[in-house]
């Protein structure tokens, strides 16, 4: 998702969310990086847009150039909106990527307008898909960001990942589900999910579409997506 990538996330259990049989008409937004450079964000929340994720940081050396213009664009628009973080397991620890996202604007606020902040977790770009990492030992990556993350806002992230990559390089671990909401990438299908989570929440699909970046919807009511921001 280092470009702008798609989103579905599924909820954990007590979460707000519903079963997709029960979803009501779409909740629906988007997700941006640094590719998306001029984005009208009064035109997007015209178009229908409630939500955004913003890409703000990856590693623990980079951050995104028009984050600040992009998360404060989204909230001027009346939109809630959240960061996400772009995993480098291979580059610093879980804690270390956690708190820079933190410290570069990755935190959370109970304004009812900013989501729990996102860490995606995919395909390695730069080379070995899981960043050269066991299953184990990217379970153990992801606890300590979970954790560190938790620690420093009080809020569990959203995890942002594929059902392949999640089963190739966790051995399909189940053990987060009871804590953070998943965002799967599911291109307008959500599939067979990762174990552990029997419910999506936000589905994203390809960047073409209504709005810039990926395109996305929200599993839920907009009164959802509010607790969601909230943390009730």
């Amino acid at each position: 998702m280092a470009a702008g990538c798609v989103l579905v996330a599924v909820l954990a259990t007590g979460q707000p969310g519903v079963s997709p049989a029960a979803a009501q008409p779409a909740v629906v937004g988007l997700d941006v990086s640094g590719h998306q450079t001029t984005i009208h964000w009064s035109a997007v929340a015209a178009a229908g847009a409630e939500f955004a994720y913003i890409k703000a940081t990856e590693g623990r050396g980079f951050v995104n150039p028009g984050f600040a213009s992009q998360y404060d664009g989204a909230y001027q628009a009346g939109l809630i909106r959240g960061a996400y973080h772009f995993a480098l397991p291979n580059d610093s620890t879980g804690a270390a990527q956690a708190s820079y996202f933190v410290a570069n604007g990755g935190g959370w606020s109970a304004d009812g307008k900013t989501l729990p902040g996102a860490l995606d977790i995919e395909y390695n770009p730069h080379g070995a898909k899981c960043y050269g990492l066991s299953q184990s030992a990217m379970v153990a990556w992801i606890a300590s960001f979970n954790n560190t993350y938790h620690a420093l806002t009080s809020r569990w992230p959203v995890i942002y990942t594929t059902s392949g990559w999640w089963a190739t390089c966790t051995g399909n671990y189940a053990g987060f589900a009871s804590e953070d909401p998943l965002w799967i990438a599911g291109y307008g299908a959500a599939g067979t999910l990762p174990a552990g989570w029997s419910f999506y929440t936000f589905s994203q699909y390809p960047p073409v579409g209504t709005f810039p970046g990926d395109q996305d919807t929200f599993n839920g009511s907009s009164s959802r997506l509010t607790r969601l921001a909230v943390g009730g």
